[in-house]
């Protein structure tokens, strides 16, 4: 008998948000699987259909997000509206992997996940510096979004934009004198 594909997605869904409940509160070593079915409403044997343990739930959480991440930075030309529009559609889920028992693991994903392409800098590939570049671009953007999500969005999202890139051209110099 072959599961329905809404039903299966609703169930995924449900653990997911579960985890992410018990991630926000606590690192994953400490997180059970019959915590996460517990709050889901599921049992055990539901939890093993779509998963192996708690490790490939994040795992499979994590690859969901980068990867609409990298379907709308392809969709986008690789803006940062682009990424931030992800972080909006899944910002329960980002609000739990940029938390404290989250954060650096997840971030260096999403570093990996961009493409070359997506960080418009026009410089060669093979220069010696571009690495450089690229780590101070995404760490930058990576960095302030995590920010914003622990200070509970307190800046509106075109502010933040418009604030990322003051930072980018013109240094915080400009930034702190207008303030």
């Amino acid at each position: 008998m072959k599961k329905q594909p809404e039903v299966t997605a609703k169930t995924k869904k449900a653990f997911m948000d579960a985890f992410c409940e018990l991630y926000s509160q606590k690192p994953i070593e400490k997180i059970s699987v019959q915590e996460i079915t517990d709050k889901a409403g599921y049992n055990r044997s539901s939890f093993y259909q779509h998963f192996h343990d708690v490790y490939d739930l994040l795992d499979c959480l994590e690859k969901d997000l980068i990867d609409s991440i990298r379907q709308r930075i392809q969709v986008g030309k690789g803006s940062i509206q682009e990424m931030l529009s992800v972080f909006d559609d899944k910002g329960f889920y980002i609000n739990a992997l940029f938390g404290d028992y989250g954060g650096n693991r997840f971030i260096e994903k999403l570093k990996a996940a961009v493409p070359f392409e997506a960080h418009n800098l026009y410089i060669s590939k093979d220069n010696s510096i571009t690495p450089y570049l690229i780590e101070f671009h995404l760490s930058t953007v990576l960095s302030l979004l995590r920010l914003w999500y622990r200070r509970q969005r307190d800046i509106s999202p075109e502010l933040l934009l418009d604030l990322i890139f003051r930072l980018y051209t013109n240094g915080t110099s400009t930034i702190v004198k207008d303030l």
